[in-house]
């Protein structure tokens, strides 16, 4: 197995993905601002702590740096970075929609950048999005968010349809509702009302499937709500 690198990680999603792929036998490389918090998966996984402002492009190139340094290809690149801004038009302060854009979108450009000019010379690997239901749909208030969703998205479209055919599988991940977070009391479900949000574990095994797909039936594209989320 190479090495799966995972952008914005931190607890949730990226942690319960980030100890799949090691039970896989997957060398990690886990890049974050703030490093500290991931002391404890890093004890779990044995992972490669790198700390990354994930819109500089320096900063990138160093995460991958990382990578290279243990050896073998790096076969899977995970961006779940975002940044919101909310409120109306004529309030947003533009270096603060300026800022949001660039993780959200711009940073994912340049984490592609970096996995695309690795991952083509031995024609395969995957690289995989986080993105939002705002990313197909734009809520009123939320113009910021909308925006760098809407362009994750439409990165990840373009490079499914350049990178395919040679041999990297890409993939956005539309998350279309809340995700259960034990940290975070208003993402924890009530006994009445039970699996009405995202278990980080299920979404997880959503990216392990889409990895797992043979090449003759690649999705490029895939949504996942709780049962109770309208759509």
């Amino acid at each position: 197995m190479g090495t799966a690198i995972i952008i914005g990680a931190g607890e949730g999603l990226s942690a319960s993905l980030a100890r799949k792929l090691h039970h896989r036998g997957h060398k990690l490389v886990l890049a974050a601002r703030n490093i500290e918090k991931l002391d404890v998966l890093q004890k779990e996984t044995g992972a490669t702590l790198v700390a990354c402002d994930a819109a500089d492009a320096g900063d990138m190139e160093k995460v991958f740096a990382a990578a290279d340094a243990l050896g073998g290809p790096i076969e899977i690149a995970v961006y779940n970075p975002s940044a919101r801004v909310r409120g109306g038009i004529t309030e947003l302060d533009p270096d603060a929609v300026k800022s949001a854009i660039l993780i959200t979108s711009y940073g994912a450009f340049l984490m592609a950048q970096q996995a695309a000019k690795r991952m083509i010379p031995n024609a395969s690997g995957a690289i995989l999005f986080t993105g939002a239901s705002a990313g197909v749909k734009g809520y009123p208030n939320s113009s910021t968010f909308a925006i760098g969703k809407f362009g994750l998205r439409g990165l990840a479209q373009s490079l499914a349809r350049e990178l395919h055919p040679q041999g990297i599988h890409i993939g956005h991940f539309v998350i279309d509702g809340g995700i259960r977070s034990a940290g975070r009391p208003e993402r924890i479900e009530s006994p009445d009302n039970p699996d009405s949000l995202l278990d980080p574990e299920a979404i997880a095994d959503s990216y392990l499937h889409l990895l797992d797909q043979p090449r003759s039936s690649w999705s490029w594209e895939m949504e996942v709500r709780p049962w109770v989320e309208t759509f």
